[in-house]
C-alpha cells in the first residue's frame, strides 16, 4: 500500500511489521519520531509489545539486550550521543551475538551540540561488531529494517544490525512509500526462533568472565562471522527483490559505472542528489557514475575493487571525519585497492554535509571538477574561510 509518509512514521510502522516484543529507547532528536510512533501503537493496542519507557540510552540498550537475552524479538532506535551513551552495551550485544535491530538516525556529535545530520555517530562506532547498513531514501530505510531482522536472526548470522538513515532528511522528509502487508512481512520474516536464551528451568550463563585462553576466540569467530555475512546479506536483499519486487543488488549499487571514467562513492541519502548530477552531467556526454555503500560494515572491499578496477579517477565523499587521519571512508576505499594489480590513476577525498550543512547539486558538480589527475586528500567542500579568521583580540 503506498502512502506518504514521514520517514520516522514509515519505519515504526516497518517495525510493528516485524512484530518486535520488546521495544525500549529513550528520545533523542531526531529519532524521537519513530519511538514516539511505537510506543503509541502499543497504547492503542495495535501493536503487542512491552514498550519499556527508560531514563537514558545506557538503559534502553539495556533492556533490548536482556530481550534478546530472553529469547524475544527486541528493537530500539537513537541518534549521536545516545548511541555514544550506549556504546557500552553496543560492544556487548555484538559480542554476546544477540540478534537485535537499532535505528541510527544519522546526526553530528557534540561539541559544539549540533542536531542536524552527518555520519559521525554510527561510522565512529564501525568496530563494534555490528552490522551497518545505510539508506539512500526512506523506501528503503523501510524495506532495509525487514531485511535487518531476516540477517539479524539468521542461525549462521547472530549479529546485530543497524540500520542507519541520515537524520531530517529521511527521518522528517516526506516520501510515497510501499508499505507492505502483515502477511508479505510474516511470510518472509517468520516468528523468531532464538538459538538459545535464558530460560530458568533450563539455566546458562550468557555474558561470562572469560579469560586470555578464550578471549581471542571470540573475536576471531565475531571476525569471521562478519566476513561471511558480506555472502549472506545480497543473498537475503536477492530474497526480498523476488518477494516484494523492489531490487536490491546487495552490498554496494552501481550507478552509470559500467563505462565511467570518473566514479564518486558515497554512503545515504546524498547519492540521491548525486544521481541527479550524474544525469546532468552525462547529458553533457561525461562519463561519470556512482557506487554506493549500502553495507558500511561489513566493508564491500572485493565489491568495490571489482566495480571500480578500471575507473580511471575516483572521488570519495565522507560525511565524518577521522581527526587526525584519512576520512573513514576513503581509507578504507584505498584500501580494498592496496596490493592490487589494477588500481586507479587517483582517490581524492572530499568531506561534505557536516553538521547538517546542505550538500547541494553544485557541491556536487565542484567535487566533479576538483577529480583531476591531481590527487586531493581532505578537502573539505562548502567550506567558509571567513569563519576561521574570527579571533578574540
Amino acid at each position: 500500500m503506498k502512502e506518504f509518509f514521514e520517514g520516522s512514521h514509515a519505519v515504526a510502522e516497518a517495525v510493528k511489521l516485524c512484530r518486535p516484543g520488546v521495544i525500549s529507547a529513550y528520545p533523542i532528536t531526531p529519532q524521537t519520531h519513530i519511538v514516539e510512533d511505537l510506543a503509541q501503537m502499543v497504547a492503542d493496542g495495535k501493536l503487542d509489545s512491552q514498550f519499556v519507557n527508560v531514563e537514558s540510552e545506557h538503559s534502553a540498550a539495556s533492556v533490548v539486550l536482556g530481550g534478546v537475552g530472553a529469547g524475544v524479538r527486541s528493537y530500539t532506535a537513537t541518534s549521536s550521543q545516545g548511541l555514544f551513551y550506549m556504546m557500552e552495551v553496543v560492544f556487548n550485544i555484538a559480542g554476546l551475538r544477540m540478534p537485535l535491530v537499532m535505528t541510527c538516525a544519522n546526526r553530528a556529535i557534540s561539541a559544539p551540540i549540533n542536531i542536524w545530520n552527518d555520519q559521525q555517530d554510527s561510522v565512529s562506532l564501525r568496530d563494534s561488531g555490528w552490522i551497518q547498513l545505510f539508506a539512500e531514501n526512506i523506501q528503503e530505510a523501510v524495506d532495509l529494517h525487514f531485511m535487518a531482522y531476516r540477517i539479524s536472526e539468521d542461525k549462521s548470522m547472530m549479529l546485530p544490525v543497524m540500520v542507519c538513515m541520515d537524520g531530517f532528511i529521511l527521518t522528517h522528509g516526506i516520501e510515497t512509500v510501499d508499505i507492505p502487508s502483515q502477511e508479505q512481512v510474516d511470510k518472509f520474516l517468520p516468528a523468531y526462533k532464538p538459538l538459545y536464551h535464558l530460560d530458568v528451568n533450563n539455566p546458562m550463563t550468557i555474558g561470562p568472565l572469560v579469560g586470555p585462553d578464550y578471549y581471542m576466540e571470540t573475536r576471531y569467530a565475531l571476525q569471521k562471522t562478519l566476513e561471511e555475512a558480506l555472502k549472506f546479506i545480497p543473498q537475503v536483499f536477492s530474497d526480498f527483490s523476488k518477494a516484494f519486487g523492489r531490487n536490491y543488488p546487495g552490498l554496494v549499487e552501481e550507478y552509470q559505472v559500467k563505462d565511467a571514467e570518473r566514479v564518486i562513492i558515497a554512503m545515504g541519502s546524498v547519492c540521491g542528489t548525486i544521481k541527479d548530477v550524474i544525469d546532468d552531467l552525462r547529458a553533457k556526454g561525461k562519463k561519470v557514475g556512482l557506487l554506493k555503500i549500502v553495507s558500511y560494515r561489513p566493508f564491500p572491499a572485493e565489491a568495490i575493487y571489482n566495480a571500480l578496477k578500471a575507473v580511471p579517477k575516483i572521488a570519495v565523499l565522507d560525511r565524518a571525519v577521522s581527526l587526525g587521519a584519512q576520512a573513514p571512508l576513503v581509507s578504507e576505499v584505498k584500501g580494498a585497492f592496496f596490493g592490487k594489480k589494477k588500481t586507479p590513476e587517483v582517490i581524492s577525498s572530499f568531506i561534505v554535509g557536516l553538521g547538517g550543512r546542505d550538500i547541494t547539486k553544485d557541491s556536487i558538480k565542484e567535487i566533479y571538477r576538483l577529480l583531476t589527475t591531481k590527487e586531493i586528500e581532505g578537502e573539505f567542500i562548502d567550506l567558509k574561510p571567513e569563519l576561521l579568521k574570527e579571533s578574540y583580540e
